[in-house]
């Protein structure tokens, strides 16, 4: 068996392996700098150690580490984009660092030991091979070493990630806004400095902290690409740097310009973890391999499934009562529906979005016997039962904000902006999440809570510590890392709860809070056309095991679209089905078409959760939508398909499946039509009849038989 970590201490060179790649390092005493080698297929041992390095450049005018080193610093003949940049004491940033040591820490771990070679800071770059895949894990921790005053780190970055040299560059990444999340672009690199960020205090629907790098030449089965993610959960900073020399690299890193952490002597800093891979199979490969990382090394409960919900918002809005809900329970059990959430509006004096958040009780006009007999009854019908939370949000008319102004994240001389009427509380004090456990603690165990929706609908504004001082700013990071320390004690005290990420839709999907909950709710968008868009950018990270889609009405409430029930089923089916309309207003005839769908989802769910992931056709390339997803062993397959408009012209060509088994043949589990494996990927499975109009759809569900 391929060890993971192979290291040759003479040269100093690491050689980290995954199932296909390696990715290789020189500890470089002599120049006090970590080097990178390669980062492709794999090398033995000896032509690594053989390997040059790419520091020719040596006039000086030209950045002799400039691309190559493994994790740069500000100072010494260094001009690019640093990783580690300190203001010291004295005001001055000038790093020199010396190698300490490298150690192997364990299987698949070997840390590098820095420090500057006379002022009182160290650090460490780790590294890590997570078994079963080609993800490598790196992130860097810090140490204020002894001596007097703090230490600002102004660049703190996780890691940088350099890329071999290439004729040309291609960057992929998304970007979006509220309702429009996850639209992926793909564009050239130029030479210089592209930096994606969010400077919100979440990681946002601007943008997402991943990006994917390729030569120009990969699509989504073939070609090599390059891919880094970054679990930070706040503020946010990758920047893509290509070298007038040809270097290319990508710098992950939590917080933003001016987002600095102060070090005390004594004090350590551990930044989140980035993610990367290698692959020659396109940008398929690098979501399935992403998909299985996220699987196997993120999620709490990677091997449940996730139920079929109903979320009661877009039927009650603020008018949410026992009696209703109770009424809408009842009908969500009856098409089969598995958990029951109860959204805005159940607690405070919660009449509409000015008041009431903070106050966690039940509103005693709606529900003046508490929450504890609607939770008892829906559990009697046979559902979990859930809520929805906004835990760091208050509003000013709330006893909360009354009783502690001070939780409020705001500086005292400033005016206080309101975004939909509500403010931020500052994660970042013990005090505030102190108060935010208890209430929690209590709402969960009082009432049989299973199931929290964890919503979070403002970014920061006049973000600061409160108090001042030289990092006040680090707000931008501290608070997520408050929110996450909440989550992992919730987890802790009910080993039984499931919760639901929520920020506005997708504004704070990362891979930090996907170590804490359970899913996602991509888009506050429902539009089951729209939202193929949005699910395709999704999927080039994150699995459709943790997007939450839903069912809506017909018009679509946010954009009038009039779409298929069908269709609206078969969109949401791509990810974790809920249902979120108003079943009082669905007639008996759509009712029992919800509810025959709702098994047909049951049956393909493993698949969809747990399966490998194909987009054979992405949304706006042409008049089909497509995406395949095929189980384990690749018994079964199957295919979702959409046509969001009709349009006039020949037939479209079938559809070449993947991931089949390909000795095999297969059997259409609706028509009984059998193929070979072989006749479905090279020939392609003919695309099925199609109703009439737009919106039109289609599930094929094949069964391997011999």
């Amino acid at each position: 068996m391929t060890q993971p970590v192979e290291y040759d201490e003479p040269s100093g060179t690491v050689v980290l392996r995954t199932e296909a790649t390696c990715y290789v390092l020189r500890a470089d005493r002599s120049r006090g700098a970590v080097l990178h080698v390669h980062w492709g297929a794999h090398l033995p041992l000896e032509d690594a150690v053989a390997l040059p390095v790419g520091t020719e450049h040596d006039n000086s005018f030209a950045g002799r580490f400039d691309g190559v080193e493994e994790y740069p610093v500000e100072g010494g003949a260094r001009f690019g984009v640093p990783a580690l940049e300190v203001r010291f004491a004295d005001g001055s940033s000038p790093v020199e660092p010396g190698i300490v040591r490298v150690q192997v820490v364990g299987p698949g771990h070997v840390m590098v030991a820095l420090r500057d070679r006379v002022r009182p800071l160290a650090w460490e770059t780790h590294y890590r091979v997570p078994p079963g895949g080609d993800v490598i894990e790196r992130w860097t921790e810090f140490e204020h070493t002894g001596g007097t005053g703090p230490l600002l780190l102004v660049r703190h970055a996780a890691a940088h990630w350099p890329l071999p040299r290439r004729q040309s560059w291609r960057m992929s990444a998304v970007h979006g806004g509220w309702a429009d999340e996850n639209r992926l672009a793909r564009t050239e690199v130029a030479v210089g400095e592209t930096t994606l960020t969010s400077r919100r205090g979440h990681s946002s629907h601007q943008a997402n902290p991943w990006v994917a790098l390729d030569t120009g030449t990969a699509d989504e089965e073939q070609g090599e690409v390059w891919a880094t993610a970054l679990a930070a959960s706040g503020s946010w900073r990758l920047t893509v740097q290509r070298t007038a020399a040809g270097e290319v690299g990508v710098v992950a890193g939590e917080g933003h310009e001016g987002a600095e952490v102060a070090l005390v002597p004594g004090r350590r800093h551990v930044t989140p973890v980035s993610v990367a891979l290698h692959t020659t199979g396109g940008f398929g490969a690098v979501s399935r391999a992403f998909h299985t990382y996220i699987r196997r090394h993120v999620l709490p409960h990677p091997e449940e499934l996730r139920p079929v919900l109903y979320n009661s918002w877009e039927a009650t809005g603020f008018e949410t009562s026992e009696e209703g809900q109770l009424r809408l329970a009842r009908k969500a059990a009856g098409l089969g529906v598995e958990l029951f959430v109860v959204d805005d509006g159940w607690f405070g004096t919660r009449d509409a979005d000015r008041s009431g958040l903070g106050d966690w009780i039940p509103h005693a006009g709606r529900f003046p016997r508490g929450l504890r007999p609607l939770a008892d009854e829906v559990h009697r019908l046979g559902m979990a039962f859930g809520l929805w939370v906004e835990p760091e949000m208050t509003n000013a008319d709330s006893d909360l904000y009354r009783r502690h102004p001070e939780y409020a994240l705001h500086l005292p001389d400033r005016t206080a902006t309101e975004l939909r009427h509500q403010l931020v509380l500052d994660f970042s004090r013990q005090e505030v999440t102190e108060w935010a456990y208890d209430w929690l603690h209590r709402l969960v165990g009082e009432n049989a809570v299973d199931f929290l929706k964890w919503d979070f609908n403002r970014s920061f504004t006049e973000a600061g510590v409160r108090g001042g001082g030289p990092d006040a700013r680090r707000v931008h990071i501290e608070h997520a890392r408050g929110v996450h320390r909440v989550l992992d004690r919730l987890r802790a005290a009910f080993p039984g709860l499931r919760i639901e990420s929520c920020a506005g839709g997708g504004g704070r999907t990362d891979l930090g809070m996907l170590a804490r909950t359970d899913q996602v709710w991509a888009s506050d968008n429902t539009d089951a056309v729209q939202r193929l868009a949005v699910q395709h950018g999704f999927s080039q990270i994150h699995p459709a095991r943790v997007m939450s889609a839903w069912v809506t009405d017909s018009p679509n409430p946010l954009t009038g679209r009039a779409v298929p029930l069908s269709f609206r089923f078969h969109s949401a089916m791509a990810g974790v089905l809920g249902i979120g309309g108003d079943l009082d207003r669905w007639t008996p005839a759509e009712l029992a078409e919800a509810a025959r769908l709702i098994e047909v989802y049951k049956d393909i769910r493993s698949l969809v959760q747990h399966g490998h992931q194909y987009r054979l056709l992405a949304p706006g390339d042409g008049a089909l939508a497509a995406v395949q997803y095929v189980g384990p062993g690749a018994d079964r397959t199957v295919v979702l398909l959409w046509r969001p408009s009709a349009s006039f012209g020949p037939a479209h060509p079938p559809l070449r499946l993947r991931g089949l088994d390909h000795g095999a043949r297969y059997r259409d589990e609706d028509t009984g039509a059998e193929w070979s494996a072989a006749t479905l990927a090279g020939f392609g499975l003919a695309v099925p009849g199609l109703p009439d109009g737009d919106c039109a759809s289609a599930l094929v569900r094949l069964r391997r038989v011999a």
